[in-house]
């Protein structure tokens, strides 16, 4: 089976963002690129965490939502959010209701918190978990580097961040290239990557 197709524009694109409209432009203007900015690192390591035996789709339906709910995912301010707080998001139809994923966004904000007056900030931490280049984009859910991620951030106090959530993360934040082999946008995410600063390294 071929992990490309058409795009609309006859370029071809990874096969996966083809399931559903939305998936389209997240493909070709987030997913593979590089990100070090802590807020958007700590929402997506959010949002992969509700998405777990979910779809990325409802999660992507729903990611407005999430961002008013969770105050911008500004890690600071849901940080301080306490009972009421949970009760509160457990009412709002807008998002995954699931007390367990609710309070572990909480507690991974009070973990940032601390991450950041360990590493300096979230991104020099995640960066430092960059793997080498990949031989075969999409033919892994897991990799050596994000288990040792995992690990790390779970020693940390971190939940819902298992390999597999962790794989998926670093696909989308860019610290892997995993558009596939004849993708358009594959050559688009590795010059990005390229010219990317990486958080915590000297020029």
């Amino acid at each position: 089976m071929s992990q490309t197709i058409p795009g609309p524009d006859g370029q071809s694109r990874c096969a996966w963002c083809a399931a559903t409209p939305e998936y389209l432009r997240y493909h070709d203007t987030e997913w593979g690129f590089p990100v070090a900015d802590d807020t958007r690192l700590f929402e997506k390591l959010c949002l992969e965490g509700f998405q777990s035996g979910l779809s990325w789709r409802t999660i992507l339906a729903k990611r407005e939502n999430f961002r008013a709910a969770f105050r911008d995912f500004d890690y600071n301010a849901v940080a301080q959010f306490g009972p009421a707080d949970v009760e509160r998001l457990l009412r709002d139809a807008g998002i995954v209701r699931h007390r367990g994923k609710i309070e572990a966004a909480i507690n991974n904000a009070k973990r940032a918190q601390e991450l950041v007056r360990e590493a300096g900030s979230l991104a020099a931490f995640i960066w430092s978990f960059e793997p080498p280049a990949l031989a075969k984009p999409q033919m892994v859910a897991t990799s050596p580097a994000s288990i040792a991620m995992s690990k790390a951030l779970k020693k940390r106090g971190w939940a819902f961040v298992g390999p597999t959530t962790v794989y998926a993360f670093m696909q989308a934040m860019g610290l892997v290239n995993d558009h596939a082999e004849g993708c358009a946008v594959r050559v688009q995410a590795e010059q990005a990557r390229a010219a990317f600063r990486r958080p915590g390294w000297s020029a």
